[in-house]
C-alpha cells in the first residue's frame, strides 16, 4: 500500500513539467522516488517527455545502433520526398478525430478512425475510397477521399 502511495505521489509530480529528475532508492526493501538523491544507492530513472503536441511518434525509441542501414535508408528516403502528407499536431489531429474530419495530409489509418472501415474502394487509377451518409434511411451524401502515396490528397463531398 505504501509503495502505491510513494508511486502516485511521484508520478503526480512529475506530471506537473517541473521536475527536472527523479532518484530511485531502497528504503526498508521498498523502493523510494524522489527529486533529489534520497540515499547513497541513488539510481537515476529515465522520464520520456509526454506533453500534449508534437506528433505521434515523437517519444518513439530510436533504433539501436546495429539496425540495418536499409532501413535507415527507407526513412530517409520517405523524409525527403516530396509528398501530401503534412505535419498535423497531435492535438489538431484528436480534434478532427473527434469531430470525425478528414483533412488533406492524413494517413488511411486516421481516416479509419475519423470515418471508420471503408465501404467502397477503388485502387485505379487513383486510391479512392467512398463513404456514404444517410438521414433516415435515405442515401443524403457521398464522401470521397482521394489519396496519393497513402496521404489524403482531397475529400470531396457529392449529393447523390
Amino acid at each position: 500500500m505504501l509503495r502505491s502511495v510513494v508511486l502516485i505521489t511521484t508520478l503526480m509530480g512529475i506530471a506537473t513539467g517541473l521536475q527536472a529528475q527523479v532518484y530511485r532508492c531502497e528504503a526498508n526493501g521498498n523502493p523510494v522516488f524522489s527529486d533529489r538523491p534520497c540515499g547513497t544507492d541513488a539510481e537515476s530513472v529515465p522520464i520520456r517527455d509526454n506533453r500534449i503536441g508534437g506528433s505521434f511518434d515523437q517519444n518513439l525509441p530510436e533504433p539501436a545502433p546495429d539496425a540495418d542501414s536499409a532501413e535507415d535508408t527507407d526513412r530517409e528516403a520517405r523524409e525527403t520526398e516530396p509528398g501530401t502528407c503534412r505535419f498535423i499536431n497531435s492535438t489538431d489531429l484528436r480534434r478532427y478525430l473527434v469531430r470525425e474530419q478528414v483533412v488533406q495530409g492524413m494517413t488511411r489509418d486516421n481516416v479509419r478512425r475519423a470515418f471508420g472501415n471503408p465501404p467502397e474502394t477503388y485502387t485505379s487509377p487513383q486510391e479512392v475510397w467512398i463513404y456514404q451518409t444517410r438521414y433516415y434511411g435515405a442515401l443524403y451524401e457521398l464522401t470521397y477521399v482521394y489519396f496519393r502515396d497513402g496521404c489524403v490528397e482531397r475529400v470531396e463531398y457529392r449529393k447523390p
